[in-house]
C-alpha cells in the first residue's frame, strides 16, 4: 500500500496593491449590457506594497467575456517598478481571472453601492516576465489577486504563493 502524502497547506505573502486605471469598455461583439466580448484600455495607474512599488504604463488592455453574471478576464499590460538601489525596470504582466456575482450583488453595483471582495468573486492569476535580476522573483513565483472595482479603475491585491 502506498503511504499517504502530506498535504501542504497553501500560504500567501502579500506583495503589493495595483490600482489600474481603465477606460470605458468597448463592446467587440455582443451587447452593451455585458454579454459577449469587450475591451477596456488601460490608461495608467500605480502600485505599492511591502515588496514593490511603481506605476502602470498606459497602453495595455483588458479583454473580457461576459455571460450572465459571470465574466472571464484576460488583461495584459506593463508596469514600471522602482528598484531598491534607484532607477526603474519594466515588467510584462499577464493577468487572467474570473468575476462573478449574484443578482442582488449585481443590482447593488448598478445602483452605485459598494460590493466588497467577500460578496463579489473577483479573483485573478498573474504571470510576470522580466529579465531584470532584482525583479526575477516576480518571474519565478506564482501570484494570485483579489480584485475589486472602483470608478474608473480596478484595484487588485497581489499575493505570492509561498
Amino acid at each position: 500500500m502506498t503511504p499517504a502524502l502530506e498535504l501542504i497547506e497553501p500560504a500567501f505573502e502579500y506583495c503589493f496593491e495595483l490600482r489600474v486605471d481603465v477606460a470605458d469598455a468597448i463592446p467587440l461583439g455582443g451587447s452593451d449590457e455585458g454579454e459577449g466580448l469587450h475591451f477596456a484600455g488601460i490608461t495608467g495607474g500605480a502600485f505599492e506594497g511591502p515588496r514593490l512599488r511603481g506605476r502602470i504604463l498606459p497602453g495595455g488592455g483588458d479583454w473580457w467575456h461576459g455571460r450572465g453574471l459571470v465574466v472571464r478576464l484576460d488583461a495584459r499590460y506593463v508596469i514600471e517598478a522602482e528598484l531598491p538601489g534607484g532607477g526603474t525596470a519594466a515588467v510584462d504582466v499577464v493577468n487572467r481571472g474570473t468575476w462573478r456575482t449574484d443578482p442582488d450583488g449585481f443590482a447593488r453595483m448598478l445602483a452605485g453601492e459598494h460590493v466588497g471582495e467577500r460578496e463579489l468573486y473577483y479573483r485573478t492569476a498573474f504571470v510576470f516576465q522580466t529579465e531584470h535580476p532584482e525583479l526575477r522573483w516576480l518571474a519565478e513565483s506564482q501570484f494570485v489577486g483579489y480584485a475589486r472595482p472602483e470608478p474608473g479603475r480596478v484595484v487588485i491585491r497581489v499575493f505570492r504563493l509561498v
